[in-house]
């Protein structure tokens, strides 16, 4: 299957950046290249681009549409190791970077990745197929206290009690092996009532067990930080997140590195010696307009917040 994704905020992000033609630029989750070939058209040939990705699909295709380009580093790994990846290609710092933390419509799209629940398919949902834990594995293994947990926090799924417990009574006769059986447990453990407003009812669940094989809040933190500490005075850090939880985090986050004071505000000055290490460009997220929305309905969640390296 053709590895296609549509580059949310592509104007917004491009902006953002503010593009120097000379300079280096880092996409953590290469994806569909889509943002990272908008990019490379505006540098010129002392100008660089690293891509990153965790799916060996996604770096594979994108090669091959960024094959004109001859000044794309592919580096196979998770964006949290930033720091060591830029060391050990002798990249002290980088003008721009950026973070689109969605899932691809080539993992939603392709059935063997097990990432939809309207598509019938093995439990898997690893992003990086080369990483043991899968979807499987937390269905199957996970304590019923634990998948609570997870689903309460992770998929914000207000019925996750019943579907921790769903779960591990029907898996005490047989393993759960695909999506539409985990999604017909679901849908036994949420009243119908509640199955027939909002959003699909395996929606929330399935965000949490994806956020959960992937350690996606686990490593936004410290990526972040990462992130930071290898821009140039000036340089750019732009994140797309898709969920609240995400965009909870980016925004604390970047709350912490612009004032990282810790005195008590009734100190008259600063004596812990914390200096701020970005200035905020985005006090609000920048949300897709109406017709982004229209044309591309996977949008309509999309969160960016830009910060700048002072």
């Amino acid at each position: 299957m053709e590895f296609k994704h549509i580059s949310v905020l592509l104007d917004e992000v491009l902006e953002g950046l503010d593009i120097k033609q000379n300079g280096i630029y880092v996409d953590c989750t290469l994806g569909g290249a889509g943002h990272s070939k908008e990019i490379l058209k505006r540098l010129n040939s002392e100008g660089r681009l690293i891509g990153i990705d965790q799916d060996s699909d996604a770096l594979k295709a994108a090669s091959e549409k960024l094959k004109d380009f001859n000044n794309v580093t592919y580096v196979h790994s998770n964006f949290t190791n930033i720091t060591s990846i830029l060391d050990e290609l002798n990249v002290e710092a980088v003008d721009g970077i950026l973070m689109d933390l969605g899932v691809s419509s080539y993992q939603l799209d392709t059935d063997e990745r097990g990432f939809s629940y309207m598509k019938d398919a093995s439990l898997d949902m690893r992003m990086n197929r080369e990483e043991e834990l899968s979807a499987y594995d937390i269905v199957n293994g996970y304590s019923e206290e634990d998948l609570y947990r997870i689903i309460r926090e992770y998929g914000e799924e207000k019925f996750a009690k019943r579907i921790a417990q769903f779960i591990t009574d029907r898996r005490k006769n047989n393993s759960i092996n695909t999506t539409l059986e985990l999604v017909d447990i679901i849908k036994a453990a949420i009243p119908a009532k509640a199955r027939r407003e909002g959003p699909h009812p395996a929606k929330r669940t399935f965000q949490a067990i994806r956020i959960e094989v992937n350690k996606e809040l686990e490593i936004l933190d410290k990526a972040i930080e990462g992130a930071v500490r290898k821009l140039k005075k000036g340089g750019r850090l732009n994140i797309i997140t898709f969920h609240s939880l995400e965009d909870r985090i980016v925004k604390n986050k970047f709350k912490e590195l612009e004032n990282p004071c810790t005195c008590p505000k009734e100190f008259p000055i600063c004596i812990c010696g914390k200096e701020s290490e970005i200035k905020i460009i985005t006090r609000k997220p920048i949300e897709p307009s109406s017709e982004e929305v229209t044309n591309n309905p996977r949008s309509r969640s999309a969160k960016l917040r830009i910060a700048e390296r002072t």
